[in-house]
């Protein structure tokens, strides 16, 4: 069975082993058991049932929650040679009815519903069908526990009764242990196995800025995006403001950008979409509603214009990126303005308490010096026995000195104000600020007033981050956000302990400037005249890939991944022998593309045509 199940997975999806977990839990699937997945994205979710769907006689049932993934799921899989279908409430009704009619005559191998649909067609479409398995695809929507609720899945916990013996596999990216428990009991599984992944995604790199203004974040974000040239990216901002506002700063700087957010007419949405998945934009300004239904591969950065709310929603945003697993980047932006407007959402919300716990574990994974992956393995009970090499603390690691003075200066200065003062007040004492509101409060009068002068803004703000990650100062996000000085800052401040602090070294970045004139127009980019081999056969392969994307109209990452594209490089075949050892590329890939990529190849090796 084994040796059947791998000769498939080389024909449709162009894979010679299997990934880890993926061959337990199809085993399990023919065996017709339930399971529950917990695998990070990018790590091979939807072969799980895909492959034992194409191996069982009859249709898998995938219940998927957006239209948008729905599309994608089945677009790649018709472009591997896999008939599938998707039955959603947009469609014509005569398309809908010729793709039941399918269904029962068995000639589909995977039907993709939303939860709604499924209930819908609980008693007339799913008894005629011969049903091999059921996936539900983003399982945690079902749990009142997990960050993406969603009340329409909890009708699926009727799918039990009416089908016990057919095995329901339920997958998720992120999960902790109580969202798992409830998934398991929402759907009633029987003795399901709980199968979790590796959430290490050594492919991404990790990098915080703190205590930017907006100003300072856009010059950022601008320089950012210019050092990934052509590659695409998601900026996450907490406001649908942000996202229009952020779109038309970059879009100032010659950057394609779009904006999206859940308040734009449907017809918005969709183009906005449209254009990222199509790489007609390259940078989309979005609110969280953006990417759950996103299967593009070749995202190669997230930024976090502001902090999440939780470790989760951070994992599972940074998560679109690198997909297809090469290297990829993200940056997160953290601010105090942040916390006090995610602390409102928090206390309003139906769980208060978790949601500020949860809070606060985003906090102090932004505030730490240790290595990030660390810190994020150890949430999901993983443990890292090395650092990652691979977060902006692991690269550059700090250079402690002996900050006690300065340290001592800024808690004094808070003692001073009656600890009523909140950062960016104290900050402008000790740089001795002659602003209206120091001197109306007559906080020019304390004997710390000015005592920071020799340090800048910038500097005094990284330095009090690292007073809270020290513990020697609290905030209080109860009363407006003002500092207060804790026990061990005490100690601190009456000279009975060091503060070994980090230097602080400010990054440098390039300005930009804006056009000047909204008729800007790019110009073609030249490849480098000192291009290797290796950047000038990618660069072609990714021109070819387009090109043929938009005669097909269809996302590049649908013809080939940016991973196939790199093992090409690597590989060079030159004939379609050679071809069909590429990752990614099965039997319907090699015959209707190979030709035309191996003649590339040659051409750009400067090889004789073949034959």
């Amino acid at each position: 069975m084994m040796k059947e199940l791998l000769l498939l997975l080389k024909k449709f999806f162009g894979y010679t082993s299997f990934r880890p977990l993926q061959a337990e839990i199809i085993q399990r699937i023919l065996r017709k058991e339930d399971s529950l997945v917990l695998m990070p994205t990018g790590g091979g979710k939807s072969i799980c049932y895909q492959l034992p769907a194409i191996y069982l006689p009859g249709t898998a049932v995938v219940i998927s929650p957006l239209i948008a993934l729905m599309k994608d799921q089945v677009g790649g899989l018709v472009a591997n040679g896999i008939p599938a279908a998707a039955l959603n409430s947009m469609m014509p009704e005569e398309e809908r009815h010729q793709i039941k009619q399918l269904c029962i005559q068995g000639k589909i191998k995977l039907l993709y519903i939303s939860p709604e649909g499924l209930v819908g067609e609980l008693h007339w479409l799913l008894p005629r069908m011969d049903i091999s398995l059921i996936a539900i695809d983003e399982a945690h929507c079902i749990s009142h526990w997990g960050h993406d609720f969603r009340p329409e899945y909890t009708q699926l916990s009727v799918l039990k009764e009416h089908f016990p013996k057919i095995p329901i596999v339920a997958l998720t990216a992120t999960a902790d242990k109580v969202t798992r428990t409830d998934i398991v009991n929402q759907l009633n599984l029987r003795d399901p196995e709980i199968f979790i992944s590796s959430f290490d995604r050594p492919n991404l790199s990790l990098t915080i800025r703190r205590g930017l203004n907006k100003k300072e974040k856009t010059a950022a974000i601008v320089h950012f995006i210019n050092a990934h040239r052509r590659q695409s990216g998601i900026v996450y901002c907490m406001s649908r403001n942000n996202t229009e506002f952020l779109a038309e700063e970059l879009s100032s700087y010659g950057i394609k950008a779009t904006a999206y957010h859940a308040g734009l007419p449907p017809a918005q949405r969709e183009k906005a979409q449209d254009d990222f998945i199509n790489d007609r934009v390259n940078v989309v300004c979005a609110t969280v509603a953006f990417g759950m239904g996103i299967d593009k591969s070749n995202v190669r950065w997230v930024i976090h214009y502001n902090m999440p709310g939780s470790i989760e929603n951070y994992y599972q945003e940074i998560g679109r990126a690198g997909r297809d697993g090469m290297k990829s980047d993200t940056l997160l932006f953290y601010s105090v303005g942040d916390i006090l407007v995610l602390r409102r959402f928090a206390e309003g919300s139906g769980q208060k308490d978790v949601n500020l716990q949860k809070l606060n574990r985003m906090r102090r994974y932004c505030e730490a010096d240790i290595c990030r992956r660390r810190i994020l393995l150890s949430y999901f009970g993983e443990e890292a026995d090395q650092d990652c090499g691979n977060c902006d603390v692991c690269k550059n690691p700090p250079e402690r000195f002996d900050g006690s003075i300065l340290v001592q200066k800024a808690l004094s200065a808070i003692f001073r104000t009656g600890q009523f003062v909140g950062m960016n007040m104290l900050i402008n004492i000790l740089r001795g600020s002659e602003k209206a509101d120091i001197t109306e409060k007559g906080y020019d009068k304390l004997k710390t007033y000015g005592a920071g002068k020799d340090l800048s803004y910038k500097e005094w703000k990284e330095y009090l981050y690292q007073m809270l990650q020290l513990g020697y100062i609290e905030i209080d996000y109860v009363n407006a956000g003002i500092l207060k000085v804790t026990p061990l800052g005490r100690k601190i401040l009456f000279g009975e302990q060091k503060a070994m602090m980090s230097i602080y070294k400010e990054p440098e970045e390039k300005t930009y400037f804006r056009r000047k004139d909204s008729k800007f127009k790019y110009r073609p980019i030249k490849p480098l005249k000192s291009a290797s081999v290796e950047e000038t056969l990618l660069d072609s392969l990714q021109q070819l890939r387009k090109q043929i994307a938009e005669k097909e109209q269809t996302p590049a990452y649908i013809i080939f991944s940016d991973d196939s594209l790199e093992d090409m490089v690597q590989k060079k075949p030159v004939t379609l022998d050679e071809f069909s050892d590429i990752r990614g590329v099965g039997e319907i890939k090699l015959d209707k593309y190979g030709k035309v990529f191996v003649a590339l190849i040659r051409f750009v090796l400067r090889l004789p045509k073949e034959g």
